[in-house]
């Protein structure tokens, strides 16, 4: 079911990709809708696949959890099913609400795929979402440097010689 579930995956990608396109150009920035599908669809393809994978190494590391990587990449996919409804997120003041009601959506069904891909209880499912989300956070931070020191020196050779 990996296919089944990259597919419900990508399908609200292009959802959340083109409610932030409309968002672009009915704000005025035609320029940004290209980017604005682009960034969501990279956004929702590799969050998926690193937030999986997070997931996996703290609940079978830490909290002795009994799955696989597939598995986890699978329940995880279809509990992104929700945003799909990111389409409408281009809608002034509903389209805010709606991105809210669907994270929340999203947290109690990655909740529940999380707890019954690795078999854990409550409490551990809880913490391994706590700590992963931690250290999901240092990994984007850490990348986050790493792509602003690229744009830094790039920005100051290319300030320099001109």
């Amino acid at each position: 079911a990996t296919n089944q579930a990259l597919t419900v995956v990508v399908i609200t990608a292009v959802a959340s990709g083109i409610g932030a396109a409309l968002g672009q150009a009915l704000g005025g920035r035609p320029g940004g809708i290209l980017a604005g599908l682009i960034g969501a669809l990279l956004v929702d393809l590799i969050g998926w696949a690193v937030w999986s994978y997070v997931m996996y190494l703290v609940g079978t590391r830490m909290f002795k959890g009994t799955a696989t990587y597939g598995e986890l990449l699978r329940t995880l996919g279809f509990a992104y099913s929700p945003g799909v409804l990111l389409i409408l997120r281009f809608i002034p003041v509903l389209g805010g609400l709606l991105a809210l009601a669907v994270g929340i959506w999203r947290i109690v069904t990655s909740f529940i795929a999380i707890r019954e891909a690795l078999d854990l209880d409550n409490g551990g499912t809880v913490a391994t979402i706590v700590i992963g989300l931690l250290a999901y956070l240092a990994v984007l931070v850490v990348i986050g440097l790493v792509f602003g020191l690229v744009g830094l020196s790039t920005g100051a050779l290319t300030g320099g010689l001109s």
